[in-house]
This record gives structure tokens, C-alpha cells and sequence, in this order.
């Protein structure tokens, strides 16, 4: 299994998953051009994945995913829920697959779980990507560390993982009170602190990687991500990040 990170962040998501000859795009929220040059450094060409699948209704991952169909033909995979909250910035589409939360798909050679979240869209999911026995978790947009998160991540061989926040850069930052409370509330997300102790809590079972994704441009900084999670796993324990900004380098399983 190969997967590279397209973009993460509130300006745009989409995570290229590949194995056993599925292609796969998780969420769609960069513009199909974007898209197009970040997925041909790696040498892969969009018009060849089997399906984009969409976590949840934000537009920073569903904004382009009507262009992904129109553009290059590729079927969608949303919850019906979901359909409905995006029918307007959707656009024209002729090949919508509709999933529930909490159910498995099968794509290709590929099986996808999707898990519910207290992330506040109508219908927020994360995702295991599973093919011969090696699982890939896509933790983002969590809401908070609910109740059957660890032992999601100590299931997995790798994860992008949200590390969203710094609790004192939030904080002291811009933000008025009620966005700040919105971030930190059990519908927002997760902070470098939660996760690292997510990781330091694993213990052994912990994945074999982690990319730090979703990072928030005003209230986070990736270096301090990156040492929030060393101190706790240690500064051997492979951490990569998933750039706001840029595709990431190419991640195996």
C-alpha cells in the first residue's frame, strides 16, 4: 500500500491511497488542476483512480469533488446525508454511491471502513483503508478523542493523524471566544497535545508512522507538532506531516 498526502488543511484535503491496483482519492478539496500537478509528482495520473470518497460536507473537503466527476470521470462515495448538504456546490454529477456511517466498503481489492465522529458536520466519518492485512487510518476532523479512538489507532499500520492545534498558540491568538470554544469543544479538534498523548498512550501498539495532518495555519506551527509528538513517542518514532501547502512525499505500508 502507497499513499501521499494532495493537501491538509483548512484551505483544502485529499489523501491519494493506493493498493493492489485501487486508486484511490480520500475527500476533494483542492481544485482539480491542483490536484492533477500534485498527484503527477508522484508519477500518478487522477484519471485513473477508482473512486474519491468524502469524510464529511466542509467545503475544505468537498469543495471540488462535482469537478473531480465532470472533469475526469471518477464515480463519488458519500453518505446520503451528506449528498444533501453538498447538492448545491455539487453541481451536475451522474455517479453518486451512497454509503451509511459505520459501514464497509469494497472497492477494487481495497476494503474501507468508515467510522462515525463527533466532528460537528451532518455526517462525519474517518476512514481504515485495509488490503492484505495492512490498514491505513485517515483520523482527521475529529471532534475530540471519543471513545473508541485509541484503539482505532492501535489497529492501524500507519496513520495521518489531525494534530489541528496548539492549546496556548490558540489561545493567545486571533480568534473570537466563540470560534476558539468551537475549536476545543467536542465538535472541533484534536490539539498536538491530544494527539501526542493518543501515540504515548499506544505504547507498543502504536503505528509504525504517523503524518500530522489538518494543521491549523493561525494556531499551529508544524515544528512545534512535530516535537509535542517526539516528546512523547520519542525522536526516533517515524512522524511525517501532511502540508497545508504541498503534496507529501510518498508513504508505503
Amino acid at each position: 500500500m502507497v499513499t501521499f498526502s494532495l493537501q491538509s488543511g483548512s484551505n483544502g484535503n485529499s489523501v491519494y491511497v493506493e493498493a493492489g491496483g485501487t486508486r484511490l482519492l480520500f475527500d476533494a478539496g483542492i481544485s482539480g488542476r491542483k490536484a492533477e500537478q500534485r498527484m503527477a509528482t508522484h508519477r500518478r495520473d487522477i484519471r485513473r483512480v477508482d473512486a474519491v470518497i468524502l469524510s464529511h460536507d466542509h467545503r475544505d473537503h468537498t469543495a471540488c469533488a462535482g469537478i473531480y466527476q465532470r472533469k475526469y470521470g471518477l464515480p463519488i462515495y458519500t453518505s446520503p446525508i451528506t449528498a444533501r448538504a453538498i447538492k448545491r456546490h455539487l453541481g451536475p454529477v451522474s455517479d453518486v454511491r451512497h454509503f451509511r456511517a459505520g459501514e464497509v466498503l469494497e472497492i477494487g481489492e481495497v476494503t474501507i471502513h468508515t467510522i462515525r465522529t463527533p466532528h460537528d458536520a451532518v455526517e462525519g466519518v474517518v476512514f481504515i483503508v485495509e488490503h492484505e492485512g495492512k490498514r491505513l487510518g485517515i483520523f482527521t476532523d475529529l471532534g475530540h478523542p471519543f471513545v473508541g479512538l485509541l484503539g482505532l489507532l492501535e489497529s492501524v499500520d500507519g496513520a495521518y493523524l489531525e494534530t489541528n492545534y496548539d492549546p496556548q498558540m490558540l489561545e493567545d491568538g486571533p480568534y473570537p471566544p466563540h470560534l476558539k470554544a468551537r475549536i476545543r469543544g467536542l465538535g472541533g479538534h484534536i490539539s498536538n497535545v491530544e494527539a501526542a498523548d493518543l501515540l504515548r498512550r499506544c505504547g507498543r501498539r502504536r503505528p509504525r508512522w504517523i503524518a500530522m495532518a489538518h494543521l491549523s495555519a493561525e494556531n499551529n506551527r508544524p515544528e512545534l507538532a512535530l516535537e509535542t509528538q517526539k516528546e512523547a513517542v520519542g525522536k526516533e518514532y517515524p512522524v511525517h506531516h501532511a502540508s497545508r501547502h504541498a503534496v507529501s512525499p510518498m508513504l508505503t505500508l
